[in-house]
């Protein structure tokens, strides 16, 4: 027993020693996402369901490098992958399972998704890591399948990939898979039996973080059924692919779910995403309505936010058969106006105290809900600053009675480029009127109010 024991130390040791990225976890209160080393990590990710499945290493090098440069700092990616990925082969011949077995698996395909996360870890982003798409659970209307899993199966096969990748410290593990489990079935124990079999692969030394991908629905997302799972790390929603959703709602939902854990948005409305699926008649997304919602998300009190783009996750190019048009290669569309837009947001968030911050609608008069024009804040508990998000530069009275300084330091912050204008001092007289630099569709602005005597530095700065 001694010798076991021994040898699983050093092993824990070797594998330190090499991993580059420190760990995720939840902060002490539960409401975010830390290193292990305490600091704050703010969910920057963006959906590359196929990344695996369809690009060749200098492909994946050139998608990984672009993204680092613009930020993000989580790719979301799926081991099984969602486009007939147990039949059609990756970019170099290879199929995932030798036969239509998930304890089949092939070195040589994982060899390929092992140097995409090594590469991913050197640029310092972490993957999250979904072991399969829900269609291997059931198939639902999209997806091939087949349906290989079931408990035990499920169980072993997370074993495994556990096991597989327990020296990378830059694994988010994520079950599901756009898939909810369906009532009167065995799904929920299908997933909690993989979860269990993941944990049993990482080992005594490493907890893992964990959290589920459902489809859209309104109120909670992964919450629904897992919430009270001590292996749920964090809740995860699907707000989905129409504009004008109210996405402070599913993140309020969760927020206020006991115990307390994170929650945010993985898979919002998509860049270059036909709006609702119907293109003819609705069009495609634009930047202004996808910034809107991921502001309300993380102004809600989101752990962080997913980015996507239609192009993207199906790594589309003029070769392949198009899913739902896509507009564009997804080498053209790696420099979309949103993807360089995202690092604003995680730039903001960082940029003042951030693990006691709180959402908090009451500094918001006359606000009116399930508007286009629905304005929300977030401050840190302490009340030494406050961000106001307008979504359309409608001026609206501010109540600053829950900030404690005498004197208030004013600026905008322009999501669409981080461009910060400063207004100067200002009483607190416990609210004022703030008329935004420009109003109407587009015209998105983040009000900053600071207790003037912490002289907080530039907005968007994340070396406060």
């Amino acid at each position: 027993m001694k010798k076991i024991v021994l040898n699983s130390f050093l092993l824990f040791i070797t594998l330190q020693t090499f991993a580059q990225l420190p760990q995720i976890k939840v902060s002490e209160n539960g409401r975010f996402l830390i290193t292990e080393d305490g600091k704050p990590f703010f969910w920057t990710a963006d959906t590359a369901w196929e990344l695996f499945h369809r690009l060749n290493r200098e492909e994946a090098d050139q998608y990984l490098e672009t993204r680092a440069a613009q930020g993000f700092n989580v790719i979301q990616a799926v081991a099984l992958a969602e486009i007939d990925g147990l039949q059609t082969p990756n970019a170099y011949g290879e199929k995932p399972l030798l036969t239509i077995n998930p304890m089949k698996t092939n070195p040589e395909y994982f060899k390929h998704v092992d140097y995409i996360i090594q590469k991913a870890e050197s640029l310092g982003i972490y993957i999250a890591l979904l072991p399969t798409w829900g269609d291997k659970v059931f198939k639902d209307k999209w997806g091939e399948g087949p349906e290989i899993f079931n408990e035990e199966t499920a169980f072993k096969y997370g074993n495994w990939i556990g096991l597989h990748y327990r020296p990378n410290n830059n694994i988010i593990w994520v079950l599901g898979g756009d898939r909810n489990p369906r009532e009167r079935t065995t799904d929920v124990a299908v997933w909690r039996s993989m979860a269990n079999g993941i944990r049993e692969g990482l080992g005594i030394f490493r907890k893992g973080i964990f959290t589920f991908h459902p489809q859209p629905s309104t109120g909670g997302g992964s919450s629904t059924w897992f919430h009270n799972d001590d292996w749920l790390s964090f809740n995860m929603h699907q707000t989905g692919h129409c504009p004008e959703k109210p996405t402070y709602k599913n993140i309020s939902y969760d927020y206020n779910l006991k115990p307390v854990k994170p929650t945010l948005d993985g898979e919002p409305l998509y860049e270059d995403h036909p709006n609702c699926f119907n293109a003819k008649k609705l069009g495609y997304s634009v930047p202004q309505d996808i910034r809107k919602m991921m502001y309300w998300s993380v102004f809600a009190g989101a752990a962080g936010q997913t980015y996507g783009c239609h192009d993207i996750w199906q790594m589309y190019d003029n070769s392949r058969k198009p899913i739902n048009g896509p507009l564009r290669p997804w080498t053209e569309a790696l420099k979309l106006p949103m993807a360089n837009q995202m690092k604003h947001l995680k730039n903001l968030m960082l940029s003042r105290p951030y693990l006691d911050r709180i959402p908090d609608q009451g500094m918001i008069e006359g606000n009116q809900a399930d508007d286009a024009d629905y304005v929300i804040a977030t401050r840190d508990d302490a009340g030494t600053y406050a961000f106001v998000y307008f979504p359309t530069g409608k001026n609206s009275i501010i109540n600053t009675s829950g900030l404690k300084a005498q004197q208030l330091s004013i600026t905008w912050y322009d999501p669409r480029t981080g461009a910060t204008f400063a207004i100067g001092n200002l009483q607190n007289f416990g609210s004022f009127n703030a008329v935004p630099p420009s109003a109407g569709a587009g015209n998105d602005w983040v009000l900053v109010i600071d207790d003037a005597s912490k002289k907080y530095g530039r907005p968007g700065n994340p070396a406060y």
